[in-house]
This record gives C-alpha cells, sequence and structure tokens, in this order.
C-alpha cells in the first residue's frame, strides 16, 4: 500500500477512490480480527432460521433497484 499524503485532499479523486478500495480489501483480509458481537450472532443465527423456514432465496437485483427507482 502507498504511503499517504499529509492531506489527503491533495489526491485526485479516482486516487482517493482507489485507496479507499484498497484499505477495505485489506480489512476484509483480516475479517477473523474483528469478531462479531453476541448481538450481530444473534441476527444472523435469526436470519438463518427466518430463511430455512421459508426457504426464500431472494430477489433479483434488477427487480430490486427497479422498485428502488420507482421510490425515487
Amino acid at each position: 500500500m502507498q504511503t499517504l499524503p499529509t492531506n489527503i485532499q491533495e489526491l485526485p479523486v479516482d486516487e482517493r477512490i482507489k485507496l479507499v478500495e484498497d484499505i477495505w480489501d485489506s480489512i476484509a483480509a483480516d475479517q477473523s480480527v474483528l469478531p462479531l458481537t453476541v448481538d450481530q450472532k444473534k441476527a444472523l443465527d435469526q436470519r438463518l432460521d427466518a430463511y430455512e423456514v421459508d426457504q426464500l432465496k431472494g430477489r433479483e437485483a434488477t427487480e430490486l433497484i427497479a422498485e428502488i427507482k420507482k421510490q425515487l
């Protein structure tokens, strides 16, 4: 990863976006470092239980995007 300038605002927008992507990728690579809280585990268990009950696979992204656009 590159070293940060004193003022990140000095970077062009595309370089700042790349920097954020690099930071996010480094966080994703270390997911085990941040264990889930009890509440997060509980929420995930509830979602998994709900899925197992009704077997809803979700919705197509295009369908969801169209619905969101109608609401705008």
